[in-house]
């Protein structure tokens, strides 16, 4: 009699292990250690318990709509069906459609290996959100292979293809997932990209930063004692202030969020405001403004801030969010070249426009809808904000220019060409420890180049690339 075929699964690292024989197969566990919050990481059924067909469906549409376009997922949640799921269903519904997205490369991966060719997009949907639901939110197989094949039976389209999607989930549930690479997950141009520019190991680095869920980041009042916020959170400090905490949900619900002491924030956006260094009695011109996190940072600080952007709509959280801190700042809503002013200012933040490839992290549908003509198009606006904001600081003034975008031509390359057409403006000197950032994001230029891979250990953060420029 023939022994049957072992079971695999997939390590954090990307790489196969047999799992022992008598018991379920460990699914891989898909968030590093972080220091955040005690106690055992909820599981797929438990976290969203009595989640129905209807909810997969919605995680399918929501899904798709991420791989269309950057805003596509978010636009769907707001309207039905997805907004006439109950919190708990639309809660997983985001979550699957989410993990599909981190982990999308490797989905097709397991499933290329049991398909002569891929079916057509209805019933690929379906198999991709229930893989997404064993791997990455480690929901039961037989819970996950049953509503597939229900999801089905629902639509003439793929009807015809339940059998098939009955086989294959139930083939990768028996034999394992095999071996899949975290590179799969992105796309290859921007592989390509990150490789030439960052070198292999940093494109692992990246790579690996695509699987996981990312901590929420907070940061505080500069008169806030942080263990007063960090410790109904469970949270953890990290260099420069930022909170991190593991906590998930509605951060509205959360203890402390009426106080106003606080605003959630990645701890790589925290960091060109730091930089800054904004002081009581300063005037600050914050570009681009909307959502506001860096604003509230400079408010917070005592300096007098005038919050620019081009979006009313953007900027309604701004308002918010200055409303709940009960902080202070002169909002306008205009696009910057059209703003007639005459002020100048002690110190300019210009946090631009950019194809934000670094936000992959909290965003991955950004890695999908980006377009490599999108590069060149916001790198021209950058440009000329650029030139904006350097006629709106004094002399003897500073500026920061930054964007979460991991693209040399919106960083490095954009710098550097300021600098040639701007002579009243140098490179002023960034020391990462005093900023909160990865000592190995410091360039030989003085500047800042954060990657999603680095600080692994702390559960990463979003790529950006900052300069400090001072006018003479």
């Amino acid at each position: 009699m023939s022994r049957p075929p072992e079971k695999t699964v997939i390590n954090k690292d990307g790489h196969a292990r047999p799992a022992k024989r008598g018991k379920p197969a460990n699914r891989p566990n898909n968030r590093p250690h972080s220091g955040g919050a005690k106690g055992p990481r909820p599981k797929g059924e438990d976290r969203f318990p009595e989640v129905g067909v209807q909810a997969r469906m919605v995680a399918g549409v929501l899904l798709n709509a991420g791989l269309e376009k950057r805003t596509g997922l978010d636009e769907e949640l707001a309207r039905s069906p997805a907004k006439d799921l109950s919190p708990a269903d639309r809660a997983f519904a985001r979550a699957t459609a989410m993990g599909a997205l981190r982990r999308l490369g490797e989905i097709d991966q397991i499933m290329g290996r049991r398909l002569k060719t891929m079916p057509g997009l209805p019933t690929l949907t379906i198999l991709r959100i229930a893989l997404a639901q064993m791997l990455v939110l480690e929901t039961p197989a037989f819970a996950a292979v049953s509503t597939a094949v229900k999801l089905a039976e629902r639509d003439n389209k793929t009807r015809p293809y339940k059998n098939l999607i009955n086989a294959v989930l139930r083939g990768i549930d028996r034999d394992g997932y095999g071996v899949t690479s975290p590179v799969a997950n992105l796309p290859d141009w921007l592989a390509a990209r990150w490789q030439a520019n960052f070198g292999d190991e940093a494109l692992k680095g990246l790579a690996e930063a695509t699987r996981f869920e990312p901590p929420t980041d907070i940061s505080i009042k500069p008169d806030i004692d942080p263990a007063t916020v960090g410790e109904p959170l469970e949270a953890t400090r990290l260099p420069g202030g930022t909170l991190r905490t593991e906590r998930r949900g509605d951060v509205a619900q959360w203890p402390g969020f009426d106080n106003g002491d606080w605003w959630v924030q990645d701890a790589a956006a925290a960091i060109p405001a730091r930089i800054l260094n904004a002081k009581a009695g300063e005037t600050i011109l914050d570009l681009c403004a909307a959502p506001g996190g860096k604003t509230l940072q400079i408010a917070s600080a005592g300096a007098s801030v005038v919050a620019l952007d081009r979006s009313e709509s953007r900027l309604k959280r701004l308002r918010q969010n200055f409303a709940r801190t009960k902080l202070e700042a002169e909002v306008i809503a205009i696009p910057a070249e059209d703003w007639e002013d005459s002020r100048q200012f002690d110190a300019v933040l210009l946090d631009a426009p950019c194809t934000a490839t670094g936000t992959f992290r909290r965003n991955p549908e950004a890695l999908r809808a980006v377009r490599p003509t999108d590069i060149a198009k916001l790198a021209d606006v950058q440009h000329r904000l650029l030139d904006v904001a350097a006629n709106k600081v004094k002399p003897g003034g500073r500026m920061v220019y930054c964007v979460c975008s991991l693209e040399r031509e919106e960083g490095e390359t954009q710098i550097l060409a300021f600098l040639r057409r701007n002579s009243a403006f140098k490179t002023a000197p960034i020391n990462p420890e005093d900023v909160g950032a990865p000592q190995e994001a410091l360039t030989k230029e003085g500047w800042l180049r954060i990657l999603p891979g680095q600080w692994a250990d702390k559960g990463s953060l979003d790529g950006f690339f900052i300069a400090h420029l001072q006018r003479y």
